[in-house]
């Protein structure tokens, strides 16, 4: 156990249909599938509008990507403001902001470096708007419930992955890059009207004082300097997002083994073994044993990708990587560690220091992977990013295999806690 942590219970398990039952977490849940939709979308038709309007390779590329940088700019420097201002009004005032950049880009009135500029710049607030989206989770949903929720979140994701090369691929072959493009601006407008006139106004956090940035820095100093927090935070960045690398080399690794088609099927099987595992790992698993299986969880990240040392073909390789995503699952057994561990006047900011430290590893673990490419066969990538992955994971163990809960030790004590009596961490400092 970790230093200060109190002996609990674990919360009788929920089903993804008592999530689903609450109203308010089907409003955010669909306004969070919208926006997946909308950028999953934009990502490949700036990327094709860049390229035919510069014939550069480097600067689809960039498109493509352009949602790290900006994210982890605005993680280090605003995420003050997701515990200083009403969640439903950052989420809502991002979505109109994302719906005007779109009409710009459609209309195409800029050229490629200046829509590259505008994707930057008004990226920026897009840490602030997933940071209370995120802490807002915990406000719908309550004990078990809100890891379910979590999970439905990771569902989401994994299945607009899924989904979203083959059908942005269609799009964009039907209506071209411009028409799709207004589709992102359609997303972002019903996302907008469904929090503004069908989620609760619930209020700020209230978070420190200071100016925007200078509260980020002294908030995110304070909530690294909490080794729970930042061991907690270390377990969740580091394994994902060495086994990420490993993504920058897959296209090379489908041209040299001759199917050069074959790397959407790579990626998607990626995606497909995230969403399986968010949905076998939530719902058949009881709260306890998901804490208790997060280490074994997190070495599944990397061990599979060791078998590319072996040169697989693309079959084999697909079956590696869904078994790899499926690993990511590790995270549900933290969720609720996580979300104890810091204080609720700056849950948000806590919330967006976690998914800027994601994107911005994950973005740079890519690079790498893509650099070491260039000197190294693409199976020799892989496997080393598979490595790295489990190395970490062994590193974190003690953090991974901490559990918040043991079994009752009386019948009077489950007695208890049948009938709801769930207790919680201690509160901590700001609690």
């Amino acid at each position: 156990m970790l230093a200060g942590m109190t002996v609990t219970a674990a919360p009788p398990q929920a089903t993804y249909r008592e999530v689903f039952a609450v109203r308010q977490f089907r409003v955010l849940f669909t306004g969070y599938t919208l926006f997946l939709i909308g950028e999953t979308v934009r990502m490949l038709a700036l990327s094709v509008l860049v390229y035919a309007g510069t014939g550069s390779a480097l600067l689809s590329a960039l498109a493509y990507v352009s949602g790290f940088l900006p994210y982890a700019l605005g993680g280090t420097l605003l995420l003050a403001y997701a515990d200083r201002w009403p969640p439903r009004a950052v989420m809502v005032g991002y979505d109109l902001l994302r719906a005007v950049v779109g009409v710009v880009l459609a209309i195409g009135v800029l050229p490629a470096p200046a829509m590259l500029a505008l994707v930057f710049v008004t990226g920026i607030p897009s840490a602030v708007a997933a940071s209370a989206r995120t802490a807002l989770l915990p406000d719908l949903l309550d004990g078990d419930r809100y890891v379910l929720g979590r999970a439905a979140f990771g569902m989401a994701a994994g299945g607009t992955q899924v989904l979203g090369f083959a059908v942005g691929g269609v799009l964009i072959a039907a209506v071209d890059a411009a028409g799709a493009m207004w589709i992102t601006v359609v997303t972002c407008l019903l996302s907008a009207a469904l929090i503004r006139f069908r989620l609760d106004d619930h209020p700020s956090r209230g978070g420190t004082g200071g100016t925007g940035v200078a509260a980020t820095w002294r908030v995110n100093r304070s909530l690294l300097a909490r080794p729970e927090v930042r061991s907690l935070l270390l377990a969740q960045w580091l394994p994902p997002s060495l086994m990420v690398g490993a993504e920058g080399v897959l296209v090379p690794y489908a041209v040299e083994a001759g199917l050069p088609d074959a790397a959407g099927l790579l990626f998607t099987a990626v995606a497909a073994g995230m969403l399986a595992g968010n949905l076998v790992v939530g719902r058949l698993l009881a709260p306890e044993r998901r804490e208790r299986l997060a280490a074994p969880l997190a070495l599944l990240l990397g061990a599979p990708l060791l078998g590319f040392a072996l040169l697989p073909g693309p079959v084999t390789a697909s079956a590696l990587l869904a078994v790899s995503g499926f690993g990511i699952a590790y995270q549900l057994g933290l969720a609720r560690r996580f979300l104890d561990a810091v204080p609720e006047a700056t849950r948000g900011q806590a919330f967006g220091l976690a998914l800027t430290g994601t994107m911005t590893l994950q973005g740079l673990s890519a690079a790498v992977g893509g650099a070491l490419g260039e000197v190294l066969p693409p199976t020799a990538v892989i496997a080393l990013c598979g490595a790295a992955s489990l190395i970490a994971a062994l590193a974190l163990r003690r953090t991974l295999t901490a559990r918040r809960w043991d079994a009752p030790r009386s019948a009077g004590t489950a007695a208890g806690l049948r009938a709801g009596d769930v207790r919680q961490f201690p509160d901590h400092d700001a609690h």
